[in-house]
């Protein structure tokens, strides 16, 4: 017998057929004598929905105060109902099952509304009930925050509330159930030769999830990481019985595939802004760097460049492209401090990138990687690596042409399931 958490995403429980589905699911591992806690997000459209309501409200009134406290009881609603129906029909089953919502357990975050980080989970109630035979139904995405409101974690923060439960609990591993059946080698709406990878390296991952890839989300991965707690990534849309092995996320080892590059990856929520004649003296890149994190905005991709001009650099780098509007607004109120002329900016960019644990013992990645883009007349704009990633920036006109050019100069299409 094994303790399992599984979880299901939007498009699983999006209606009551796919909630009475997701029910014949739990009833499976239940019957198997695992004990099983299940955690579910909002039905698919849910919480856009419940966004939209409070955009709407902030465009009419001047509020004047924060109201993300607000905004998490208000978005964190959407998780409640869902817990609530998955709970009845496995009742209708014959199971035992009750639900429990972020400050039952509790999940315990610190006080950023809207983006918490967990803290702490206590499972002593949560436990035992288990132990009992119950399923535990838990509303994803929401905590309890040290002033006592609800909190949230973030859109994705579902995938993030089922490996800490995971990890509170001392699971054995944790379900992530979703539309698609595992981990592709890159999106499969674009190169139709993807092939869905057996297993993949939690740093593999980490990277693919960090860099666009949209099937987990990048602080799940990163805790069942440090907790050695394996992840499967598999379809929701399987019947009982069906072969559905999906993807292991899992500890590099000797039975990994033997693979350089395992996946290909893009974002197109990139914008890049140029600072030009940028004093090149010592801590002009620190005072950039300063001014951004005080904005509240997150620099990516970074390149220095040398200027026509004596003393002088140009400066570029990569934000968010929702935050692209507050990180010129406040690099322009730091003009003068930070010494620079004048400042560019595109949001027409995505980002491109490659990753692969083989890549740390293989060369000429970059030389295939470069090859292949400039026979197609990809130009690159900006470049960043890591150990086991090379990303790039180009003109998002060339997003998908790259990562398909990419994918075959790779041979991903060879890789086996």
């Amino acid at each position: 017998m094994a303790r399992i958490v599984m979880k299901f995403g939007g498009t699983s429980v999006a209606n009551l057929d796919r909630i009475r589905h997701v029910s014949r699911l739990v009833e499976a591992e239940v019957e198997a004598g695992h004990e099983v806690a299940v955690v579910v997000s909002a039905m698919s459209g849910e919480t856009n929905r419940l966004v939209a309501l409070v955009d709407a409200l902030d465009q009419e009134t001047d509020l004047g105060a924060p109201i993300e406290d607000e905004y998490d009881s208000i978005v964190s609603s959407g998780e409640q109902v869902t817990s609530g129906l998955l709970a009845i029909a496995l009742r209708r089953r014959g199971l035992k099952a009750r639900s429990w919502l972020g400050w039952q357990i509790p999940l315990r975050t610190d006080n950023a509304h809207s983006k918490a980080r967990i803290a702490e989970i206590e499972n002593s109630a949560i436990g035992p009930s288990m132990s009992d035979g119950n399923v535990a139904v838990v509303a994803g995405f929401q905590g309890i925050a040290e002033d006592g409101r609800i909190s949230t974690l973030g859109r994705g923060g579902s995938d993030t509330s089922a490996v800490a439960l995971a990890v509170a609990l001392k699971a054995d591993r944790c379900d992530i159930y979703t539309d698609v059946d595992g981990i592709y080698t890159t999106d499969p709406r674009i190169a139709k030769d993807a092939r869905r990878l057996g297993r993949i390296a939690f740093e593999e991952m980490l990277e693919l999830a960090s860099l666009g890839a949209k099937v987990l989300q990048t602080r799940s991965v990163e805790l069942a990481m440090n907790n050695n707690l394996p992840i499967r990534v598999l379809t929701s849309m399987a019947e009982v019985g069906d072969d559905n092995p999906g993807t292991l996320v899992c500890n590099e080892d000797e039975t990994m595939e033997e693979r350089v590059v395992s996946g290909v990856a893009y974002s197109r929520d990139e914008a890049q802004i140029t600072l030009l004649q940028l004093k090149d003296t010592p801590g002009m890149v620190a005072k950039v760097c300063k001014a951004m994190s005080e904005a509240g905005v997150i620099v990516d991709m970074i390149v220095q460049g040398i200027s026509r001009s004596d003393n002088a650099a140009n400066l570029t780098f990569t934000v968010g492209i929702r935050d692209l509007d507050k990180a010129l607004k406040a690099l322009e109120v730091e003009k003068d401090n930070i010494g620079f002329e004048n400042i560019k900016s595109d949001d027409n960019v995505t980002k491109v990138s490659v990753v692969g644990i083989g890549m740390r013992s293989h060369t000429g990645v970059a030389q295939t990687m470069f090859e292949a883009l400039a026979d197609k007349g990809i130009n690159v704009e900006v470049i960043a690596t890591s150990e086991i990633k090379i990303s790039v920036l180009i003109d998002s006109e060339y997003t998908e042409l790259a990562v398909r050019v990419l994918h075959q100069a790779f041979e991903l299409e060879k890789t086996s399931a």
